[in-house]
């Protein structure tokens, strides 16, 4: 599976957040704790990342493969919907 990436993530978030691991990024779909679909359509994934004992939140644009935002999400909380 290739990963789409939206301008805004390959120009933005991968240099302003350089400890982000793309091969995390290809579990999203399958290992997510939760999915949202935000109003604006985008739809948010989060995902235990375990060397860091943190959550990271996704972001997609609309068609549900771009990846457009990725950020550690400080106020997730695992099992809260």
């Amino acid at each position: 599976m290739d990963l789409k990436l939206s301008k805004y993530f390959t120009d933005k978030v991968l240099i302003k957040r350089p400890y982000i691991k793309l091969e995390w990024l290809f579990e999203i779909k399958i290992n997510y704790l939760r999915k949202e679909i935000q109003d604006d359509g985008r739809i948010r994934y989060w995902i235990y990342i375990k060397e860091f004992n943190k959550y990271l939140r996704v972001v997609l644009l609309e068609d549900g493969e771009t990846i457009h935002n990725a950020f550690f999400d400080r106020n997730f909380k695992d099992g809260e919907q």
